[in-house]
C-alpha cells in the first residue's frame, strides 16, 4: 500500500477521481457504467485488504508451527509471501494504467516523438512486469513440486519400502542435489547486469509447423520443454536456438543443424561435380549448393550461424595447409618483396579510394573501409588454383611465382588481422570520437602484438615443435587419432594466442602450418596425410557458407552495374599488381608479374565478414554491403577466367601440367 501511496492514489480516491471525471460529461448510461465499475473497483480493493492479513496471519502460523523443518517453514512462508506479492502487483498495475492514460491525454498526442516515448515507457514497463510474473511463476511451480514431494513423502511413511524403492528414492535425493548444483541461474543472474534488455519473443515447436501432428498437445508441450527443440524470434526477427539446456545431464541434439550439414554435403556433391565438368573449380559448385538452399533459393537452412561457424575451421585448416606448404626457407626468399606488394598495393587501393570517394562525396571512413576490403585476396581460391601441381615441382620451386603470390597472400592475411583490429578506431571515426592520441596507442598496440607473436613464433621454432612432434610421431604410431588430435590442438593453439594478442586468428593457422613445416618434408607429407581430409570437407561447408549470402535477384536487377564496377575492380587491381611488381621484381623474374597479378586480381571472401561487421557498426550502409557482397562474388567468378588465361600465355608449356 506504500508503494501504491507513491503513485497519488489510494483505493477510495480512484474511483471518486473517476466519477468526477465522467460526472455531467456522458449520458446516463455511461454514468451508470462510470458508477457500478468504480464500487467494483472499490469492492475488490477493500477484499483484497482482507486477503492481505489473512495471508499474513497464515504466516504467523506457520512461523509458530512446531511441526515443520525450519527449511519448510521458511518455504511455507516465501509462498504466502509470493501469493500477496501477486495481488499487490495487480493492484499497481490497476493504478499504473491510469497514471498512463492520464500522462497519454496530457500530452501532445499528434507529436509523433511523444507517442513513441510513451510507447516506450509502456513497453518498458511491460516487460519488467514479465519478467516478474515469470519468477513467481517459477517459484509457484516449485511450490507445487515441494507439495507434491511432501505427499510421496507421507505416504511413503504410511507404508514399507522395499530395498529397490528405497535405493531410487536414495538416487533421486542424490539426483536433485545435482541438477541444484550444476544449475546456473543464468537468468536471475544476468538480469540485472548493464546492457541486458529485456525483450518480448516468439516460441515456435517442430511440430507446430505440421499440422497433423498438433495431437495431446500437453504431453507433447511437456516433450518438447524437455529436449529444447524450440525456435525463439525476437521483434527484429532473429532466430535463436537452445544453446546450454537447464538441465545438463541430459544429452541433446540439434536436429536443425544435422539437417543442413546432410542437405549441404548431399547437394555439394551434383553441383561441384557439374563445375568440374565445364572447367570450373568445385568451389563455385559448393557456393551454389548455399545459394540453392539458402534465403534466396529454397530457405531450407534453419542453422545458418552455426553451418557459417563450422565452415570458418576450413579456412583455418586452409590456411594452416598452406603453411605447411609454404615453408620458412621459401618466405625467407621473398619475404620484401611480400611485405612491400602487399603494401603498397593496399594504400594504391586506398589512395584511389579516397579519389573515388571525393568525387562521389563519400564519408572517407566509409571508403577507406571499402578500398582496403577490396585490396584483399581469397587466400583458398588461389591455394585451390596452385594444388593441382605435384609436391615434388612446388619443393623443388620450379614454379617462383607460386612462391611470390603465396608470399603475398599470406602478408594480406596480416593485413586483415590489422585491419580487424583497427575496426574499433574507425567505429569512433564515424562517430566523431576519433583523436591523434588514440591512433597512435592503437598503432602502438598492434605492433607490439606482432612482435610478441613474431617472438613467440621463432621460441617455438628454436625449443618446442621439435621435442613436440617427435612426442607426438612416438605416441601416434599405430593410432593415427593421436597425430590428427595433436595437430589440431596445436592449430587452436597458435589460433588462441594469436586471438588473445588481438592478431587475427587465420595468422595464427598459417603460423602453425609454418613451425611444423620447418621440421622438414617428412613430417610435412605425414601431416598432411592426415590433415587434407578434414580441411577439404569443412571448405566444402565453407563455401557453401559462402553461397548463404549470395542473392542472385539483387545480381538480376543491378547486373549492369554489377558488372561494370567489377571489371573496373578486377582490372584496377590488376594493373596496380603489374606495376608494383614491376618495381619490386628483379629483372630476370618480371615476367612472373603477370601470373601473380592474375592471382591478386579478385576481392577475399573475408569480405563477407568485413561487410557485415561494418554493417552493423554503421560504417557502411546496407546498399554499399549488397554492392560489396556481389562485387565480391562477380569477382571470385571471374577468377578462374583470368586466372586460366594468364597462365596459359606466360607459364611456358613444358609447366602448364602443373597449373592445370
Amino acid at each position: 500500500l506504500k508503494q501504491l501511496d507513491t503513485l497519488g492514489f489510494d483505493e477510495y480516491q480512484a474511483p471518486k477521481d473517476a466519477h468526477k471525471m465522467f460526472d455531467g460529461k456522458a449520458s446516463p448510461y455511461a454514468n451508470t457504467w462510470v458508477n457500478n465499475n468504480c464500487k467494483r473497483l472499490a469492492g475488490l480493493l477493500r477484499q483484497k485488504n482482507v486477503v492481505v492479513k489473512k495471508l499474513a496471519s497464515a504466516a504467523v502460523a506457520v512461523g509458530k508451527n512446531q511441526k515443520l523443518s525450519e527449511e519448510e517453514r521458511l518455504f511455507e512462508i516465501h509462498t504466502l509471501e509470493v501469493f500477496q506479492s501477486q495481488l499487490n502487483q495487480s493492484e499497481r498495475l490497476v493504478f499504473q494504467a491510469v497514471q498512463s492514460l492520464q500522462r497519454a491525454l496530457q500530452g501532445d498526442y499528434t507529436d509523433v516523438a511523444h507517442m513513441k516515448e510513451s510507447s516506450r515507457q509502456r513497453l518498458e514497463a511491460l516487460r519488467e512486469a514479465a519478467i516478474r510474473e515469470e519468477h513467481e511463476y517459477q517459484e509457484l511451480v516449485a511450490a507445487e513440486r515441494h507439495q507434491q514431494e511432501a505427499a510421496k513423502s507421507l505416504l511413503a511413511q504410511n507404508k514399507t519400502l522395499s530395498m529397490l524403492e528405497e535405493i531410487l528414492e536414495d538416487v533421486k535425493k542424490a539426483a536433485d542435489r545435482l541438477e541444484e548444483e550444476i544449475e546456473e541461474h543464468a537468468f536471475d543472474n544476468n538480469r540485472e547486469m548493464e546492457g541486458v534488455n529485456v525483450e518480448a519473443v516468439l516460441r515456435v515447436d517442430d511440430d507446430d509447423e505440421n499440422i497433423g501432428r498438433i495431437k495431446n498437445r500437453s504431453q507433447q508441450k511437456q516433450h518438447e520443454d524437455d529436449l529444447g527443440l524450440s525456435i525463439l524470434i525476437d521483434s527484429q526477427n532473429n532466430q535463436y536456438v537452445l544453446r546450454k539446456p537447464r538441465d545438463s545431464t541430459m544429452p541433446r541434439a540439434d536436429h536443425h543443424f544435422i539437417k543442413d550439414l546432410v542437405s549441404l554435403v548431399i547437394l555439394s556433391l551434383p553441383c561441384g561435380w557439374m563445375c568440374t565438368l565445364v572447367g570450373l573449380p568445385p568451389m563455385f559448385g559448393y557456393i551454389t549448393c548455399g545459394v540453392l538452399l539458402g534465403p534466396s533459393g529454397l530457405n531450407t537452412v534453419k542453422s545458418m550461424v552455426q553451418v557459417e561457424t563450422l565452415g570458418e575451421l576450413g579456412v583455418f585448416f586452409t590456411l594452416f595447409v598452406i603453411g605447411l606448404e609454404f615453408s620458412p626457407e621459401r618466405l625467407r626468399k621473398v619475404w620484401k618483396t611480400s611485405v612491400q606488394g602487399s603494401f603498397y598495393l593496399s594504400l594504391l587501393m586506398v589512395v584511389a579510394g579516397l579519389l573515388w570517394g571525393q568525387v562521389l562525396r563519400i564519408r572517407p571512413t566509409q571508403t577507406v573501409f571499402i578500398s582496403t576490403c577490396l585490396s584483399l585476396s581469397s587466400t583458398p581460391l588461389v591455394s585451390r588454383f596452385l594444388a593441382g601441381g605435384s609436391r615434388v615441382d612446388k619443393e623443388a620451386g620450379d614454379l617462383e611465382y607460386s612462391t611470390v603470390l603465396l608470399g603475398m597472400l599470406v602478408m594480406q592475411d596480416v593485413q586483415l588481422g590489422l585491419f580487424i583490429a583497427a575496426m574499433p578506431t574507425l567505429i569512433q571515426a564515424q562517430s566523431g570520437d576519433l583523436d591523434s592520441l588514440h591512433v597512435l596507442r592503437l598503432l602502438v598496440q598492434v605492433l607490439g602484438s606482432l612482435a610478441v607473436v613474431l617472438l613467440l613464433f621463432f621460441f617455438m621454432k628454436s625449443f618446442l615443435i621439435g621435442p613436440y612432434y617427435k612426442k607426438l610421431h612416438t605416441e601416434s604410431k599405430g593410432n593415427k587419432e593421436i597425430l590428427v588430435l595433436g595437430t589440431a590442438a596445436f592449430v587452436f593453439f597458435m589460433l588462441t594466442i594469436t586471438d588473445f594478442l588481438d592478431v587475427s586468428m587465420e595468422l595464427g593457422c598459417f603460423l602453425a602450418g609454418a613451425l611444423l613445416s620447418s621440421q622438414g618434408h617428412m613430417v610435412t607429407g605425414e601431416v598432411m596425410g592426415c590433415i587434407e581430409p578434414i580441411r577439404d570437407f569443412l571448405t566444402i561447408i565453407f563455401f557453401a557458407s559462402i553461397g548463404f549470402h549470395v542473392f542472385p535477384s539483387f545480381v538480376v536487377y543491378e547486373l549492369t552495374i554489377l558488372v561494370s564496377l567489377t571489371l573496373s575492380l578486377v582490372i584496377l587491381k590488376f594493373l596496380m599488381a603489374v606495376l608494383v611488381l614491376s618495381v619490386l621484381l628483379p629483372p630476370c623474374s618480371r615476367n612472373i608479374r603477370w601470373i601473380v597479378s592474375a592471382g591478386l586480381a579478385q576481392v577475399s571472401e573475408f569480405s563477407f565478414v568485413l561487410g557485415s561487421r561494418a554493417r552493423r557498426a554503421g560504417i557502411i550502409s546496407r546498399e554499399v554491403y549488397l554492392l560489396v557482397l556481389s562485387v565480391t562474388t562477380l569477382s571470385l567468378l571471374l577468377a578462374p577466367l583470368l586466372w586460366k588465361v594468364t597462365t596459359y600465355t606466360w607459364v611456358p608449356r613444358a609447366e602448364r601440367r602443373t597449373v592445370t
